[in-house]
């Protein structure tokens, strides 16, 4: 495998930082790193040109082109955790919206159907609050990465010329997910005290959603055995430093990412940012239950290990 280059796209993050600086290096090929503005567009290239060799990618987007028999098979990285609790925004001024609320209106959506953030907040909304997300028109102010995929009835397309954020100000929709609260925006989270409540139900239920994850061409793990268990080591020695940054590190820089990781930590006491599926099968599971509930894929929906290489699924780290 001596002189294999894998052209490589991945954001710049705690846990990705010692790759892309070149600190650690996989044993028996090298990455050349593609640097997409953004990140959001490479998941799209991905799965419709097979542009990179290893890509990271939001995990519904490959559920979905998995779904659609698109030639990438996903290693157990899972590059980014959030609390999607804050995802769901409402008006300042509309006065006092529940969740129960939202049954029978219209709700915008940030992007895609199948963003994976809307997944996680719409299986919160559905979850947490018992709201019947067939009762809801949701509102999209973009198309998906997968070009074949078709959303079920009670999802429509912005009008040409809407702006997403502008409407739920407005109160032409109820609420909306993936866009920004704050003073300056008009908008505040639907869920009141959204941070605390993503933390409560880590505590109570294990919530802890799985946002991104790496895929790899399957055409070049058919053709190099061992390349996907060598990815993924590397990927984990870059975790195992930032962990190690993480917890040397109270001079208050940290990121906010960084600051959830360490509370998640203490929650938990566990490692805040696990590879490998048995350590996140019950979020894997989850997911696929959700995106099968919201007819993303069809049910009932594959097996966990089916959607990673082969080598790579009893590796944890």
């Amino acid at each position: 495998m001596a002189g294999i280059v894998l052209k490589t796209v991945t954001g710049t993050q705690g846990a990705t930082r010692a790759i892309k600086d070149g600190t650690v290096t996989p044993q028996r090929f090298a990455f050349e790193f593609e640097e997409v503005p953004g990140l959001i567009p490479a998941f799209r290239r991905m799965v419709r040109g097979l542009e990179f060799d290893v890509c990271e990618m939001a995990f519904t987007t490959y559920l979905c082109a998995k779904a659609f028999g698109k030639p990438l098979t996903a290693l157990p990285v899972f590059l980014v955790r959030a609390l999607h609790h804050g995802a769901i925004v409402r008006a300042t001024a509309a006065g006092a919206v529940s969740p129960g609320d939202l049954e029978g209106r219209r709700v915008g959506v940030n992007r895609g159907y199948t963003v994976t953030t809307g997944v996680w907040a719409r299986g919160i909304l559905q979850d947490e609050y018992g709201v019947d997300l067939r009762r809801i028109t949701w509102v999209l102010s973009g198309d998906e990465h997968v070009a074949e995929y078709r959303p079920p009835a009670n999802v429509v397309p912005l009008p040409p010329g809407g702006d997403l954020a502008e409407q739920v100000t407005a109160g032409d929709l109820a609420a909306g997910i993936g866009l920004a609260a704050g003073p300056q925006t008009g908008l505040e989270t639907l869920i009141p005290a959204a941070e605390e409540a993503g933390f409560e139900a880590l505590r109570r239920r294990g919530l802890y959603p799985i946002n991104h994850l790496i895929v790899v061409r399957a055409d070049l793990l058919e053709a190099h055995p061992g390349l996907a268990a060598d990815v993924f080591w590397a990927f984990a020695e870059a975790k195992r430093r930032y962990m190690e940054r993480l917890s040397a590190d109270d001079s208050g820089t940290q990121t906010g990412t960084d600051q959830m990781y360490r509370r998640v930590r203490a929650i938990t006491g566990q490692d805040p940012l696990p590879y490998g599926i048995e350590p996140n099968r019950a979020m894997i599971e989850l997911l696929i239950r959700h995106a099968v509930s919201q007819r993303i894929i069809d049910g009932p929906g594959p097996a966990p290990e089916t959607l990673f290489a082969e080598d790579t699924r009893d590796l944890i780290a």
